[in-house]
């Protein structure tokens, strides 16, 4: 694989970024890909290690020592077929995707991991210049009929894994644009939706049929939930639906916000990140919004230290936000991992974005106690009380002595999602587990299916929060088990 002593003689070279000074003033995407030639010697470090671990370690089981390979010999065309093998979208992976794979590359145990995401980014990317990327229609139609819930990259990918197998395929959104979360909760200046639209338009060539601002059973009228943004102008029950479909995949997001239910959290100025976040990437995309969330010369704090929380500051910073602070509950982690003791598994480790990189003081182990206000009547907040915490007897315990007042005009949450919009899934009647996830097993046969009849689940609906390349693995594992339910059998892959 590779150059068999190419992991000896070169460095890992990681991609470029345009400077920070440069890349707030837009929203435009500023990572510097890999050259043909940089790819290549990329490439080369792939070492013929045995037992390729990076393909267990990548949700989707993308057959890394191959494409790495390819692209060290100068064969992208053959590459790019690899990498679709068995990723639909890599071009989103390889924008956003923490690269798990890399965690487990064995030239990680005690040097530097293959630059495996950075490849990806340069095959895809180069697949679409060329032209290589084109429509794949079924070359005949099963006369069955599917109806995929969510435009994300779960309902992306079982959409079109079942209509390259036949079967006639729409998809139901109820925002007015396609992608879902890809569209919504990512910025665009990690993945510009230039890139959602040019697949949306290859599936359409393939068949499958899109239908937006439609709304499937029921949304929240309270709560955290409430607050996601929908956009839909029709409405169809499920058992409509379900008269019109032979099967139901359900793949909408976990959309229900974590929320902090302390003092003063009714005080204006203390929103969601998932209420902040659209709304920018709608104005991007030409949408006019009135009383638009913005943190224009304001202090803000983003509660919460995960990737949602990084994009609250990134975006903050394009608006001109006065000063940003994020808070994070659990202690600093170390920078570098004990390589012995977690690979090939995901370590934890102190990770700094790019967004934090433009602008950002980061607190570790704290925990906001109460929001202070102006003292009006439905005032606005004006600072946070907070006290620092520590692990004690297996749980977070306050340190004495920390409290602390940090001036705020603007707070985001972002600790997180706990489960998908209930109302949907109680409307096909689904089961749901302990944390209000739909209940589905992935076993080989039945797997995704609910109790509800005729009706799957995929991605986040099914499995929690999780990353988009667990949701492309999800959609595309649940389409195979739908085709075996309308067909008997299978030939989609697994």
């Amino acid at each position: 694989m590779g150059k068999v002593t190419g992991f000896m003689e070169f460095e890992r070279l990681e991609e470029g970024y345009e400077p920070a000074d440069k890349r707030v003033r837009n929203y435009k995407e500023f990572v510097i890909g890999l050259t043909p030639e940089q790819a290549k010697v990329q490439g080369a470090r792939c070492m013929d290690c045995g037992t390729p671990f990076c393909n267990n370690g990548c949700p989707v089981n993308n057959i890394i020592p191959d494409f790495n390979d390819l692209v060290y010999r100068g064969d992208w065309a053959e590459a790019i077929t690899t990498l679709h093998s068995t990723n639909n979208f890599p071009e989103f992976t390889g924008r956003i995707c923490p690269a798990p794979c890399e965690a487990a590359c064995v030239a990680n145990i005690n040097g530097d991991a293959i630059g495996i995401k950075s490849i990806e980014h340069a095959i895809i990317d180069r697949a679409w210049a060329e032209g290589w990327v084109k429509p794949q229609a079924a070359a005949r139609k099963t006369g069955k009929k599917v109806a995929v819930i969510g435009s994300g990259p779960a309902g992306l990918a079982a959409a079109q894994q079942l209509a390259r197998a036949g079967h006639d395929v729409t998809v139901f959104e109820k925002n007015s644009r396609l992608g879902g979360l890809l569209r919504y909760g990512i910025p665009d200046f990690k993945l510009e939706k230039s890139h959602i639209d040019r697949r949306v338009a290859q599936m359409e060539a393939e068949g499958v049929v899109f239908k937006t601002s439609t709304l499937i059973g029921a949304m929240p009228t309270e709560g955290a939930g409430a607050k996601v943004t929908n956009d839909a102008k029709t409405v169809i029950s499920a058992e409509e639906l379900k008269a019109q479909f032979d099967a139901v995949v359900l793949a909408g997001g976990s959309e229900q916000s974590r929320d902090l239910p302390v003092p003063g959290r009714d005080l204006d100025g203390i929103h969601f990140a998932m209420e902040f976040l659209p709304q920018q990437n709608k104005v991007n995309a030409g949408d006019k919004l009135k009383g638009q969330l913005r943190a224009d010369g304001k202090h803000v704090i983003v509660i919460g230290g995960g990737d949602t929380g990084s994009d609250c500051v990134g975006t903050s910073n394009r608006h001109g936000a006065a000063s940003v602070t994020q808070f994070e509950v659990m202690p600093e982690p170390p920078v570098s991992e004990n390589k012995s003791l977690t690979w090939p598994y995901w370590p934890i480790k102190l990770r700094t974005s790019s967004s934090h990189d433009e602008g950002c003081v980061r607190e570790f182990a704290i925990s906001t106690k109460e929001f202070v206000g102006d003292g009006k009547k439905g005032g606005k907040v004006t600072a946070l009380k907070t006290v620092g915490v520590k692990f004690e007897g297996g749980k977070l315990v306050e340190i004495p002595g920390t409290e602390k007042e940090y001036k705020a005009d603007l707070v985001l949450l972002a600790m997180g999602f706990t489960n998908p919009l209930a109302p949907v899934l109680e409307a096909f009647g689904v089961d749901k587990d302990a944390r209000g996830n739909a209940k589905a097993g992935t076993d080989d046969l039945g797997g995704y299916k609910t109790n509800a009849d005729k009706v799957f689940v995929a991605g986040d609906m099914r499995r929690g929060q999780s990353l988009v390349v667990w949701a492309i693995r999800e959609g595309r594992q649940a389409a195979r088990e739908v085709d075996r339910f309308l067909m008997g059998e299978t030939t989609l892959p697994r």
